[in-house]
């Protein structure tokens, strides 16, 4: 079915056609990235009048995933099928992918930087001969140049680089999870899907999967509210403490990178250009200077409250509400505060109607 082929420069870039985006998949269902894929991979081809084509690697639980992609705005889903596609294994995915391409010639090819996108993403850029920039931040397109700008932080975040790719086929670019919301999906939406069986063996695969073990990970992505804690807290203790105000709020914990760092805290709750970006609704930045690396990851938050005892921090500026001051002192009133108001409300009389 597909062949492996070797690589070429691409001589002959107007006959490289679409944007492609993969479709990762874990536990028979697409992840969340690849819906994230799937809105930017909207958005580009409605500017520039390509087709957005998911390319989808699974078993036989494909062909819901393979709906559900173009009810996320995915205009055609080449579905592969095969037995050893149901867990993400470096050389079968690579291997087909590639050869894919190599046959296909999309002019653009966009992956999610997870785990398995920056493993799998490096390895099909080599098989097709072409660049890659890993981990934007954001991407466009240049239409009358058919170019992507793929624009990531450089120089330890001071400048946003634009990345171009003039001579090589695809153009290539691994997007930051967290970073594109996804669409809200429209059921009954109408698209393609191609199903291609593919004829890899599992004994010709290298690799066995034994077991899977789920990894225990927060994931703040989602979170409606963050209280994140930086080193200004002073030690690995101040984070029980906005625990509890996290616990009142219903929200989630979580932290720049120098308390990462320093293990006071798991790295799945980094905030950051090199740790995660979230969009809440409400955002506690406690003990955070709000230097530029720690702001990319969290500037798009609704509402900004910082507790910091410094008015000159930069996270001020990023602030809607700022509150100067020791953060043990400041914290424990907050937390008692809204603790007695949830109290107030459960035992607050209703109004009887008239």
């Amino acid at each position: 079915m597909i062949k492996n082929k070797c690589a070429t420069p691409a001589k002959d870039p107007e006959n490289f056609k679409d944007i492609w985006i993969w479709l990762e998949q874990n536990d028979d269902r697409l992840s969340r990235v690849a819906l994230e894929m799937a809105s930017i991979g909207r958005k580009l081809s409605d500017k520039s009048g390509e087709k957005l084509v998911g390319i989808l690697l699974a078993d036989e639980s494909g062909e819901a995933m393979a709906r559900e992609a173009i009810e996320y705005g995915v205009d055609k889903v080449v579905y592969v099928k095969n037995p050893v596609f149901k867990h993400y294994r470096t050389f079968p995915y690579a291997d087909t992918l590639g050869s894919l391409i190599m046959e296909r010639k999309p002019n653009y090819f966009i992956l999610g930087a997870t785990h398995n996108g920056r493993d799998l993403a490096s390895r099909i850029a080599v098989r097709v001969n072409t660049g890659i920039t890993a981990d934007c931040t954001e991407i466009d397109i240049d239409v009358t140049k058919r170019l992507l700008e793929a624009r990531r932080p450089a120089f330890g975040g001071a400048i946003l680089a634009n990345i171009l790719c003039r001579a090589h086929r695809p153009q290539m670019a691994s997007a930051r999870p967290g970073i594109f919301k996804p669409l809200d999906r429209m059921p009954g939406r109408q698209g393609e899907i191609e199903r291609i069986t593919s004829s890899i063996k599992e004994e010709e695969v290298v690799t066995k999967v034994l077991k899977i073990i789920p990894r225990e990970e927060v994931d703040i992505t989602t979170a409606d509210i963050v209280v994140c804690g930086g080193m200004g807290l002073g030690k690995k203790e101040g984070f029980k403490m906005l625990e509890e105000l996290a616990n009142e709020l219903g929200g989630i914990v979580a932290a720049s990178r120098p308390p990462v760092d320093a293990g006071w805290i798991t790295r799945d709750r980094q905030v950051g250009q090199t740790g995660k970006t979230v969009h809440p609704k409400l955002y506690i930045a406690v003990g955070i200077s709000g230097a530029v690396q720690h702001t990319a990851g969290m500037k798009s938050a609704d509402y900004v409250i910082s507790i910091n005892t410094d008015p000159t921090a930069p996270i001020i500026k990023y602030s809607d509400v700022a509150l100067i001051g020791d953060a043990y002192e400041i914290v424990p009133a907050l937390t008692q505060a809204i603790r007695k108001a949830k109290q107030d409300l459960k035992t607050k009389q209703p109004i009887a109607a008239k």
